[in-house]
């Protein structure tokens, strides 16, 4: 028997030419109306964007404006503690037999002028214990700056700086000669972590390259307390100086033999640090034996 299609079993591709075509036709005309409501709903849309209303919509790239810069009244410039910006730490060193610090006794009226009044003084070239007495010798103005090697080289205000060194011809107060005590002092610093002293050129001894050495506080009462120091280093005299001082003033006679017989390198002290090292604790200094030497240097703390 002949089985006769239900129309759930007639699909639409089975029912002819003239189906088709009319479905071609439907079709055709369907995607012209959709292509022209497209078009007219564009054309509605850009005209809402263009009506003035508060808000609008954009698409594409966003240019940013750039900002007008304002101008502050009382802006206070941040202090620059280096020139060039860049810092190392100061390696630890002895702060040697002649401190006066309170860690040794000394043969003159006092072993810790840190506790004693007048011991915080720019120039130190003078007395300040039981004497006034002047020490000779060719004059050095002394800046240091303190930083924090840890914070970008940040100046550290309000540090206290303990100084001494030898005479010209070697000698240290308090000890070498008990009942003197210049070339001692202590300062604070200031908003830019720095500190100045007068003094004048330490001479060379036997055994050691000329120095300066410092002690460094967190504060003066911590200094003049008798507290520990944060740091306690030296300062390294650079040579050329050395040599122009040393053989221009009669002053430091032995000096010169004693410079020919020790380096930096050689140094029981300076010798086993790093190149940077050694550039930071050497003072940068100009001027001459007649006028007197300006000196800078940058002391690095680790806080």
């Amino acid at each position: 028997m002949t089985h006769l299609p239900t129309n759930h079993d007639i699909d639409d591709h089975d029912r002819g030419l003239a189906h088709d075509l009319q479905i071609i036709s439907a079709l055709a005309s369907r995607r012209r109306a959709l292509r022209w409501f497209a078009g007219a709903g564009g054309i509605a849309l850009l005209g809402g964007c263009d009506s003035g209303g508060s808000a609008s919509t954009s698409t594409g790239s966003v240019s940013t404006p750039t900002p007008t810069p304002t101008t502050t009244a009382t802006a206070t410039p941040t202090p620059t503690p280096t020139s060039t910006g860049s810092c190392v730490a100061d390696p630890r060193e002895t702060n040697g037999p002649y401190p006066a610090d309170g860690t040794n006794t000394s043969n003159g009226p006092t072993s810790n002028v840190l506790t004693t009044t007048g011991v915080v003084r720019s120039d130190i070239r003078s007395s300040f214990v039981g004497s006034t007495t002047a020490v000779p010798g060719v004059q050095v103005t002394l800046t240091l700056t303190i930083v924090n090697v840890n914070a970008s080289c940040a100046a550290l205000a309000g540090y206290a700086i303990y100084i001494w060194h030898c005479d010209a011809l070697g000698r240290y107060s308090l000890y070498d000669v008990p009942a003197e005590s210049w070339l001692r002092g202590v300062g604070v610093t200031d908003a830019n972590g720095q500190v100045t002293f007068t003094t004048i050129f330490p001479g060379c001894y036997t055994g050691r390259w000329p120095h300066i050495h410092f002690e460094v506080f967190s504060s003066l009462s911590a200094a003049t307390g008798g507290n520990f120091a944060r740091l306690i280093s030296q300062l390294a005299m650079p040579a050329d100086t050395c040599a122009t001082v040393y053989n221009g003033s009669s002053t430091y006679t032995s000096s010169v033999a004693n410079l020919a017989r020790i380096t930096v390198a050689s140094d029981n002290v300076f010798g086993n640090n790093t190149a940077a090292q050694i550039a930071q604790q050497t003072p940068t200094m100009s001027g001459s034996v007649a006028n007197g030497y300006t000196a800078s240097a940058v002391i690095g703390l680790a806080i």
